[in-house]
């Protein structure tokens, strides 16, 4: 699919209480739908994409996405964006979202334990951003075997992420008392608990900045190196609505490669537009915008581009899923040969460094 000339610049529609998410509405010149030779160009209509998480730095590459028309070229008429905390499954099976932003523990246990139609078609994140968050002066939990006889803080959405992370360091869930929290890391500060499960680029920057000594024990070394903020829909989509989904996947290469390569623009757009009521701060929100740049590239998307999973890491992904218990092929959790299309049809996606 390539990129067409017009450059639309979708606006953010007014809230009303009835609306959940943040409605992006795209608008287009009807005029500029024909092209040369009269014939009108694709529209893909509205697009619903479900957000792990809230309207912070974390989904710059989808700001920058509507906010550069990059969402309306690739032929959407309008785009909401709703907020989380969700692992998105849910909503995908549902049918109130087109797409979501997940991890592979969440799609990968609705596979193995519900046959949920589901699958990933890339990936935000070539290593996931989970986090065992302690004060170095607290719990100071260093190796997984140190969770033992601690209190772990733990939301809901991220429950079962948790307890793969005990499985596949084979720990008894028994042995550490779960405390169930919000994202407020203040039980961790306030010494209510040992750890807290966080994200490297968020919550561990925000303690920090409280002037603390942290530790991390990452899930990426111990045991869990999946990927993370998946690009996820149903079968059906993607059996019925291939070229739509090629479309979003244009749209979120070009927002991203603008994300990796300015990560002010992505950090500005969070703060003054899409998370402007959130109260965000500039300085964490920035630290946040370039620690999570880390975890989008990597020798894979340096030569294969954006989004690519390549093969050692969707088996490095099925093995950590095995090894929490999760039983799940690659070719049933993965599907990136609608990637791989966008790429040979836009080959210059590859080269996103400036």
């Amino acid at each position: 699919m390539s990129l067409s000339s017009r450059r639309t610049r979708a606006g953010i529609a007014v809230a009303t209480a009835a609306l959940t998410g943040l409605v992006l509405a795209g608008c287009a010149s009807s005029s500029d739908d024909a092209a040369a030779g009269g014939e009108e160009e694709e529209s893909f209509g509205d697009l619903t994409l479900q957000l792990s998480w809230i309207l912070n730095e974390e989904f710059a590459g989808e700001y920058i996405a509507d906010s550069e028309g990059y969402y309306a070229d690739a032929g959407f008429d309008s785009v909401t964006l709703v907020p989380g905390p969700s692992t998105g499954v849910a909503e995908l099976l549902s049918g109130t979202a087109d797409v979501a932003f997940s991890d592979s523990v969440a799609v990968g246990t609705a596979i193995a334990n519900e046959s949920a139609p589901l699958k990933i078609i890339g990936a935000t994140f070539q290593a996931n951003p989970f986090t065992i968050l302690s004060l170095a002066d607290g719990g100071d939990i260093q190796t997984a075997e140190d969770l033992v006889g601690k209190k772990i803080g733990v939301q809901d959405s991220n429950t079962s992420l948790f307890n793969a992370l005990l499985a596949a360091n084979g720990i008894d869930p028994a042995d550490v008392e779960v405390v169930p929290v919000q994202y407020d890391p203040a039980p961790l500060i306030n010494g209510e608990v040992d750890g807290f499960v966080a994200y490297i680029t968020n919550e561990a920057i925000s303690v920090e900045m409280e002037g603390l000594e942290t530790t991390n024990l990452t899930f990426a070394d111990n045991g869990l190196p999946f990927v993370a903020e998946t690009v996820t829909v149903t079968q059906e989509a993607i059996d019925t609505e291939r070229e739509k989904l090629k479309g979003l996947l244009e749209a979120e290469v070009r927002g991203w490669t603008d994300a990796v390569n300015d990560p002010q623009l992505g950090a500005d757009l969070a703060l003054e537009e899409y998370g402007a009521d959130l109260g965000l701060d500039p300085e964490k929100t920035l630290a946040g915008s370039e620690a999570q740049n880390a975890l989008v590239v990597s020798d894979e998307t340096a030569e294969n581009g954006l989004f690519t999973i390549s093969e050692d890491l969707q088996a490095e992904t099925i093995a950590s899923l095995e090894g929490a218990g999760i039983s799940v092929t690659a070719d049933q959790l993965f599907d990136l040969s609608l990637l791989a299309e966008v790429y040979e049809e836009n080959p210059d996606l590859i080269a996103y460094a400036e």
